[in-house]
C-alpha cells in the first residue's frame, strides 16, 4: 500500500493532464487526416496534408513567419545580451529597479500593449509620424503598407521580449565564476578577449535555451499580428499561428488547422534540434 500512495496523490494531476493535454494533442493529430469540410467527416489524409503543398496562403504565412524569425530573433537576442552585460556591470546602481523596468513589458497585457502600438504608429495622429513630420519627413502609413507593417510587428516583439531574455542571460552571466575573469586578466586578456573566450562560452547553454524558446515562440506567433495589423495589409503580416486560427475558428476547417498545427510543431522541433546540434558541436 505504501508504494501505491504516490500514485493516488498523482492521480488527479494525471487525469487532468490526460484530459486537457494528451487527449487534445492526439485527437488533433487524428483530425489532420479527416476531411472536415463535409458531413459526416471522413478519412481523407491527402485533403489536408496535400493542400499544404499547394496552398499559396500557407506559403505566404510560412515566409512571413520565417522572415520574422530571421530578423527579429537575432536582433532581440543581441540587444538582450548587451542589456544583460549592462545590468551585470559593477558600475550600475539601482540594479533592481532597472531589471524590473526592462522585464515589465512581459507583465503588460497583450491587448493593452498592442493597442498602444496601434496608437503610436497611427498614420494620422500617431506619435511616431508626428515626430517624423517634426523632422521634415512626411511619415509612413505604418499599419497599411506591407514593409512598415512588418517593421511594426518586429519592433513590438523586440520591445516586449528583449527584457525577458536579458534577465535569463543575466542569470547565466552571474553563474560564470569570477576566477575565470581573474585568470584571463593575469594572462593579459583585455575586455574583448574576456568576452569572446570567457563570457560567450560560459553563456552557451543559456543562449541556446533563449534561442530555442524564441524560435518556438516565433513559429507560434499569433497575438501581435492579430491585434496590431490583423494579418494585413493583405497577407503581409500573416503568420502560421494566425492562419491556423483563421482556418480553425473562422472557416471551421479543423482538419486543415490541425495539419498546420503539426507542421508548426515539426518546424519547431527541427529548428530546435538543429540549433542544439550546432552549438553542441562548437
Amino acid at each position: 500500500m505504501r508504494t501505491k500512495a504516490p500514485f493516488f496523490f498523482l492521480a488527479p494531476y494525471l487525469f487532468l493532464f490526460a484530459l486537457f493535454w494528451a487527449w487534445p494533442i492526439l485527437y488533433s493529430f487524428y483530425l489532420s487526416f479527416l476531411n472536415t469540410r463535409v458531413y459526416p467527416w471522413r478519412l481523407e489524409p491527402a485533403v489536408n496534408w496535400g493542400r499544404l503543398l499547394q496552398d499559396p496562403f500557407f506559403w505566404v504565412a510560412l515566409k512571413n513567419t520565417l522572415f520574422i524569425l530571421a530578423v527579429q530573433v537575432p536582433l532581440m537576442l543581441a540587444l538582450a545580451l548587451l542589456l544583460a552585460l549592462a545590468l551585470n556591470s559593477a558600475l550600475l546602481r539601482l540594479k533592481g529597479f532597472y531589471r524590473f523596468a526592462f522585464f515589465a513589458p512581459v507583465v503588460v497585457g497583450a491587448v493593452a500593449y498592442s493597442a498602444v502600438f496601434r496608437l503610436l504608429f497611427n498614420t494620422e495622429f500617431g506619435a511616431v509620424n508626428a515626430l517624423l513630420r517634426a523632422l521634415g519627413h512626411p511619415g509612413y502609413d505604418w499599419l497599411y503598407t506591407p514593409g512598415p507593417a512588418m517593421a511594426v510587428i518586429v519592433l513590438a516583439l523586440t520591445w516586449r521580449w528583449t527584457g525577458y531574455n536579458a534577465i535569463i542571460l543575466l542569470a547565466g552571466l552571474q553563474s560564470i565564476p569570477r576566477e575565470l575573469y581573474e585568470a584571463a586578466s593575469l594572462d593579459g586578456a583585455g575586455p574583448w578577449h574576456q568576452f569572446w573566450h570567457v563570457t560567450l562560452p560560459g553563456l552557451r547553454p543559456v543562449l541556446v535555451f533563449a534561442l530555442v524558446l524564441s524560435i518556438i515562440g516565433t513559429l507560434q506567433l499569433f497575438t501581435e499580428p492579430f491585434l496590431i495589423t490583423g494579418g494585413g495589409p493583405g497577407n503581409a503580416t500573416m503568420t502560421l499561428g494566425l492562419y491556423l486560427y483563421q482556418q480553425g475558428f473562422r472557416s471551421f476547417n479543423f482538419g486543415y488547422a490541425s495539419a498546420i498545427a503539426y507542421t508548426v510543431a515539426l518546424l519547431a522541433a527541427g529548428f530546435s534540434f538543429l540549433q542544439m546540434r550546432l552549438w553542441r558541436e562548437r
